[in-house]
């Protein structure tokens, strides 16, 4: 007589065998992002900041020491790590070239029309064959909880080559969440006065900000002709 045995419910949160998203997603360190926090799957939190940039040849010798004053006392200030981030991509002006086409149509003349629409694909051509690179510069804050500050390389190793994710990490990370966006908070502004005494505008990237950049950043290929439009219409355990 057959025998039928009982299956124990899956303990891991994963996606079906043989999805190329599964693959990618099981792999990442990223668990989930919300609050304008990333949120690592040992339980760890990442917040991302933006900053813009100085041209510091242009300064004259006391401003240029002003800065250097003021980034040394900056580092002289932070008692955790901190990781500075530059971004090179190509400029993307997709954007741009449709607003100009937009105001190409709203022209009554058609000799106007005619000369946008002639900017609009001279700045496309340009953009393409000079290969004009743009960059970005983020600084990411991190905070760990305890347990995983204190975790030896081995466990450190075994974690990264077990790709499930289980249900009680995940419960646990919602506990630890907002005791560690509280610290991480304190950090974040202990950055932003540090960067901003060196004369630079700081900004923490939003949830969707994030999606954005680590989308942009996996799928560089793909990012290009797909945008994500809006967040939240968006199914994030899908990508």
């Amino acid at each position: 007589m057959a025998t039928q045995t009982a299956q124990k419910p899956d303990q891991s949160v994963k996606q079906k065998k043989g999805s190329p998203a599964a693959s990618t997603q099981l792999y990442m360190d990223i668990a989930e992002i919300k609050d304008n926090i990333a949120i690592l799957k040992n339980g760890g939190v990442r917040a991302v900041l933006q900053t813009t940039s100085v041209n510091f040849n242009l300064k004259s010798e006391e401003e240029q020491n002003s800065i250097i004053y003021a980034y040394q006392s900056f580092l002289n200030s932070l008692d955790f790590p901190i990781q500075i981030v530059v971004r090179s991509r190509k400029l993307d002006i997709e954007e741009y070239v449709d607003t100009v086409r937009k105001a190409a149509e709203e022209h009554e003349s058609e000799l106007l029309k005619t000369q946008t629409n002639e900017y609009a694909e001279y700045i496309e051509k340009l953009i393409e064959y000079a290969d004009i690179m743009e960059k970005t510069f983020f600084v990411v804050v991190p905070y760990d909880p305890y347990r995983t500050q204190n975790t030896n390389m081995f466990s450190k190793f075994m974690e990264r080559i077990s790709a499930q994710d289980s249900v009680d990490a995940i419960k646990r990370r919602h506990k630890e969440f907002e005791e560690l966006a509280k610290h991480l908070g304190e950090r974040v502004n202990t950055v932003k006065a540090g960067l901003e005494s060196c004369n630079l505008k700081v900004a923490q990237l939003t949830t969707q900000q994030l999606i954005e950049l680590y989308y942009n950043v996996y799928n560089p290929s793909t990012s290009q002709t797909e945008k994500i439009e809006d967040i939240a219409k968006v199914d994030v355990e899908a990508l």
